[in-house]
């Protein structure tokens, strides 16, 4: 099938019901989790030896490295580790988010699973830690712009507004497209200075990359071939000159924002953006494909509970965590 079709019909997906069937046990749970993260043979996480003894008598960990004495199982260094979901819950989960355009909240992922929403909050956030791809530099043509993520301030509590008004009671965040790669970066960001910009820009892009942005003066002075486009005089595209490709990126965010969370806290920004930075980035890849790379791309990026609240852990106990008002219920 060619690539013409609507929605990207040239992806092979995975149903519902055979993402369930994948999901039936722990037992293929575990399989199809140890072939994505070992494709090449099962190896110690923590020397690398493939002389590995297995099974073991140990409760939880299945495999034992014989050169360093440890023992290791599927989940060991990745966001599964210490977890008590099962492996065919977590493979689930790895399916709706790597198929839902606009995420999922807490909420509905603790009622699909039957976990707690403390659970299923802690969970989401492991996930996204799974879709933090590292991209290689950007060769250009790119396209580089910002946006600004945050409720309306007049929505606030009284007690809780700040005073400003507009953009700057949100939180600003900078981003650039890859026209070639079709692939992009982002980055939440303390201000929108030239320095900020610039600098995010320098450390995304090639040196002889072509950078497209807005009018804004911020951009003004790139140490890279700059043009630009003039928003405020109804001026979108000039050319080559434009960001209407980074515009739908920022448009499917915010849609993600406030159709599915709502609203999102500034202290877990950062992990919505890499969710759909890496979701955006690996559309164009089967569903299988994109699965799998996830759990590889999981490696070494444990996200524990409290590190996760940071030095607020102690006071939730038994009690939710900060979440998105969408996660409340």
């Amino acid at each position: 099938m060619n690539g013409n079709g609507p929605g990207r019909s040239y992806r092979a997906g995975i149903t519902s019901k055979e993402a369930h069937r994948i999901f039936s046990t722990e037992a293929k749970a575990e399989a199809w989790f140890v072939s994505r993260r070992w494709s090449d043979g099962i190896e110690c996480p923590r020397c690398g030896s493939d002389n590995i003894q297995n099974p073991t008598k140990h409760r939880t960990m299945p495999y034992r490295c014989r050169p360093c004495q440890r023992y290791f199982s599927v989940r060991t260094d990745t966001p599964l580790a210490d977890s008590n979901i099962p492996l065919s819950d977590w493979g689930l989960a790895i399916y709706y988010y790597s198929t839902c355009l606009k995420g999922m909240a807490s909420m509905k992922l603790h009622r699909e699973l039957g976990i707690t929403q403390k659970s299923a909050w802690h969970m989401a956030h492991r996930i996204r830690e799974m879709f933090d791809l590292e991209t290689d530099v950007f060769e250009g043509p790119a396209e580089a712009d910002e946006t600004y993520i945050g409720g309306s301030e007049e929505n606030r509590p009284l007690s809780k507004r700040s005073g400003k008004r507009g953009i700057f009671s949100k939180t600003p965040v900078a981003g650039v497209l890859d026209r070639a790669s079709n692939m992009v970066k982002t980055k939440v960001v303390p201000g929108t200075d030239k320095r900020t910009l610039q600098g995010f820009v320098h450390s995304a892009t090639d040196q002889s990359a072509t950078v497209y942005t807005d009018e804004h003066l911020s951009y003004v002075g790139m140490r890279r071939n700059h043009e630009s486009v003039r928003h405020s005089a109804s001026e979108y595209v000039r050319g080559q000159a434009h960001t209407q490709g980074l515009d739908g990126f920022w448009s499917q965010v915010k849609r993600g924002m406030l159709g599915v969370h709502h609203w999102w806290s500034r202290r877990h920004l950062h992990r919505y953006m890499k969710e759909f930075e890496g979701r955006y980035n690996m559309r164009s890849m089967d569903t299988r494909d994109i699965m799998g790379l996830m759990v590889s791309n999981g490696v070494g990026k444990r996200l524990r509970y409290r590190d996760l609240v940071g030095s607020d852990w102690k006071m939730y106990g038994t009690q939710l965590p900060l979440m998105d008002v969408s996660e409340r219920g």
